[in-house]
């Protein structure tokens, strides 16, 4: 498949994406305030994250958002480049790997784009692998690489 800005396609043309880019999606900053709430409800309150003085002595310098934020940040993401339509539910069944190669800057922007990786038939449904790149503003690495597995039912 071609490269594309996204993936639409109905329950039953999943069978046909495999291989298919979409993205990127549009930046959206993370904000300290919503590393702080996450913070607190995880309760990883690690200084690197919440405490400026503390992150600056580091070697990131400042303070930084958590890596598991960056990549439950994949769900508004998604939403405005892939979609499958027509199915009765969509499940996250897992992910096959997940790296965080470079951090986030507090208030910096993220975006994500992907490739589907592996397409599955499976009963009542299709189980589809895709892999993801978040990419931070100005920076030449990604914060995050994962594989996420989604499972779409008829």
């Amino acid at each position: 498949m071609t490269e594309s800005p996204h993936v639409f396609v109905t329950i039953d043309e999943v069978g046909d994406i495999a291989g298919a880019t979409f993205g990127p999606s549009t930046w959206r900053e993370i904000p300290q305030e919503d590393i702080d709430i996450y913070a607190q409800l995880s309760g990883d309150d690690n200084p690197i994250h919440v405490d400026a003085e503390a992150a600056a002595k580091s070697p990131f310098g400042g303070r930084i958002a958590h890596g598991m934020l960056t990549l439950s940040m994949v769900v508004p993401h998604l939403r405005e480049i892939y979609r499958v339509s027509g199915t009765s539910t969509g499940i996250v069944y897992g992910f096959d790997k997940i790296r965080f190669p470079s951090p986030v800057p507090s208030g910096s922007p993220i975006r994500v784009r992907g490739e589907v990786a592996d397409v599955t038939e499976i009963s009542g449904g299709w189980q589809v692998k895709l892999a993801l790149t978040f990419e931070v503003e100005g920076s030449a690495k990604p914060a995050v690489y994962a594989e996420l597995i989604l499972r779409h039912y008829r």
